[in-house]
């Protein structure tokens, strides 16, 4: 008797060790980096636990993806391109703390990129900064900012470049405006948008992100595009943080911050760096400075003060954003 209650308590301890799972939630344009990632993470946690995991993902447009969290989506981690989009979950349902940024180093973002062009091969409009965007005739692909957070680091970005010249909040505006006049169509995500300009041909230039520009120069065709780097960009810092109201829930939260303190790793920075994400960590960033272009980059707080304040003026229903497009 003793015998069978002991392989009974084998086999349910095995057969739980093998079902553990965690659902990672991210944005539209991070699929390369966490099928990587996810695999090391994988190996790690079984080296030092014996255990075997299954870590799924989800991705989309940022909000909606952030949306689907805040209304019952069962996520144990949320990795975005911006804070504004984990934020939600306290705000909404108290979902994680407020100072959820706090927990981790370098404002819970163990990576970064920026936004960049990428043009058709021999640059034909010869696009070489911002100006050069709103020339009549030039065709710009982003994503709509209303749902993505690759657009609005895109729309914030354009701004921020006139204020960062010398400009005034009323330049920035007229600038903005005329920028999207050239734009033709607004795809819901970064992949999306990515998909019209490389497959469908649309426009001259893909406004996305430094990693996103080099998946599409390495992988889906480098003979016909060249990346741009313009003379000002954003800094786009990736948070992360567990959801706090599901971990304990599904009882994962150890797994789910040992994820969360993977991405600081000598390991998952090397990672990050194959796929053209700018490493956080000191010693990372060192390492593999030679491998990105010293660029001028300004903060969302250093021009638009935070990111709830960005949201509140150009993004939120009837401001700036939607002035700007409907008109």
């Amino acid at each position: 008797m003793l015998r069978k209650l002991t392989l009974a308590a084998l086999f349910f301890s095995s057969s739980a060790l093998a079902d553990t799972s965690l659902l990672n939630v991210s944005y539209d344009v991070s699929r390369e980096f966490y099928k990587d990632f996810n695999q090391a993470f994988i190996q790690d946690w079984k080296e030092k636990t014996g255990e075997t995991i299954t870590v799924n993902q989800s991705h989309g447009g940022s909000s909606k993806q952030a949306r689907s969290v805040a209304d019952g989506l069962q996520a144990d981690i949320i990795t975005m391109n911006q804070s504004l989009d984990i934020d939600i979950l306290y705000e909404r349902g108290k979902l994680i703390p407020k100072d959820w940024q706090k927990r981790l180093a370098s404002n819970s973002a163990p990576t970064a990129s920026t936004t960049v062009f990428l043009v058709r091969k021999g640059n034909p409009k010869n696009i070489k900064d911002w100006d050069d965007l709103v020339k009549p005739g030039v065709g710009i692909i982003l994503p709509n900012p209303k749902t993505s957070g690759n657009g609005r680091y895109s729309y914030l970005a354009a701004w921020g470049s006139v204020i960062k010249k010398g400009g005034n909040e009323v330049q920035a505006k007229e600038f903005v405006n005329k920028f999207f006049k050239n734009v033709p169509i607004l795809d819901a995500g970064g992949r999306g948008a990515t998909t019209t300009f490389v497959q469908r041909g649309i426009g001259d230039v893909l406004l996305t992100f430094e990693n996103e520009v080099s998946l599409i120069t390495n992988e889906l065709g480098g003979d016909q595009f060249e990346v741009v780097y313009p003379s000002v960009s954003v800094l786009a810092e990736n948070p992360i943080s567990l959801v706090d109201k599901v971990v304990d829930k599904r009882k994962t939260r150890k797994v789910a911050q040992a994820y969360l303190d993977f991405h600081y790793s000598e390991k998952a920075q090397d990672i990050a760096v194959k796929h053209s994400l700018r490493p956080r960590d000191a010693a990372a960033a060192e390492k593999h400075k030679s491998k990105f272009k010293s660029l001028d980059l300004f903060t969302i707080d250093e021009i638009f003060g935070s990111w709830a304040n960005a949201q509140k003026t150009h993004f939120a229903d009837g401001a700036l954003f939607d002035q700007i497009y409907v008109k």
